[in-house]
């Protein structure tokens, strides 16, 4: 049985508010309690066989262009109109819903949750055999809606899952000594978690799948006002880790930009990003 029921309203899936907001509230001391950061992995929240009937209407990849480098390769990301199935499209829209943002908000206790119209950086999530997403915490400020981002939402669209094939999110501490928790990618599986400058997830080792499979998933990304304006808060690019111990490479190009905004004049900085030695 899933924890969130989906109705079926015109052959679309729509959520139930009062059901999102009680099953929110019900696994919210868990959720703030959770180690490394605040997060929850929650099986089934929705229908597996629902999500499983909805794979065929995968966007197609043929022509697209992937991440291919050190700290993210092989990875496709598709936005919501690149999606042609009407179920898997409406239930993007609908994790952008009222419901659904209920649901979170009673999960997390974070207040005035805005989601994403755009759906930057997520949507549906696609990485090839060989490809894995290095350990990193996200950028905090959303270019467009000048909001501060606040909760990731992944789920998981891999049915038979099998373990020797890699691809689990790994959640690192703070300071990026250990992995704390693992969660394998399988179907209908989620993982929410608070985006902090600190929150250093990812599957960093490369995926061990058979050539005909791949690892996917639903991403999005809620965010809220910030109290001064987008002024109030400095902007923070994706900072990827390595982790101690591995072949990680380091992403110089972030750090370099890092360092602009942080000890370079503001007048000058526009300059000193165009003559980044480590750009690509």
């Amino acid at each position: 049985m899933s924890l969130l029921s989906l109705q079926d309203r015109g052959g679309l899936p729509v959520f139930d508010a009062a059901q999102c907001q009680a099953a929110g509230a019900a696994l919210a001391p868990a959720y703030a309690a959770a180690d490394p950061f605040p997060h929850a992995v929650i099986d089934d929240l929705i229908d597996p066989a629902l999500l499983a009937s909805m794979l065929p209407g995968f966007p197609n990849r043929d022509g697209k262009r992937f991440f291919d480098r050190d700290q993210e390769r092989f990875k496709y990301q598709f936005a919501p109109e690149d999606v042609e199935q009407s179920g898997l499209r409406s239930l993007l829209a609908e994790l952008n819903g009222a419901a659904f943002t209920g649901f979170l908000e009673a999960l997390t206790g974070i207040e005035g949750l805005i989601p994403d119209p755009w759906h930057l950086g997520g949507g549906l999530h696609e990485t090839l055999p060989g490809g894995h997403l290095s350990v990193h915490a996200d950028f905090n400020l959303h270019p467009r809606l000048k909001l501060e981002r606040r909760l990731n939402l992944l789920i998981y669209l891999n049915p038979d899952w099998q373990a020797d094939w890699g691809g689990d999110l790994e959640l690192w501490d703070r300071e990026m000594r250990a992995c704390r928790v693992r969660v394998a990618p399988s179907l209908a599986r989620a993982v929410v978690f608070n985006t902090d400058a600190d929150s250093f997830h990812g599957h960093p080792e490369p995926l061990a799948c058979p050539a005909d499979r791949s690892r996917r998933s639903i991403a999005a990304y809620y965010y809220t006002a910030l109290p001064g304006g987008s002024d109030a808060a400095r902007p923070r690019t994706t900072r990827f880790r390595p982790r101690p111990g591995s072949g990680d490479r380091p992403d110089r190009e972030v750090a370099f930009d890092h360092f602009v905004q942080d000890w370079v004049p503001p007048r000058l900085q526009r300059y000193a990003r165009r003559l980044n030695p480590f750009r690509g």
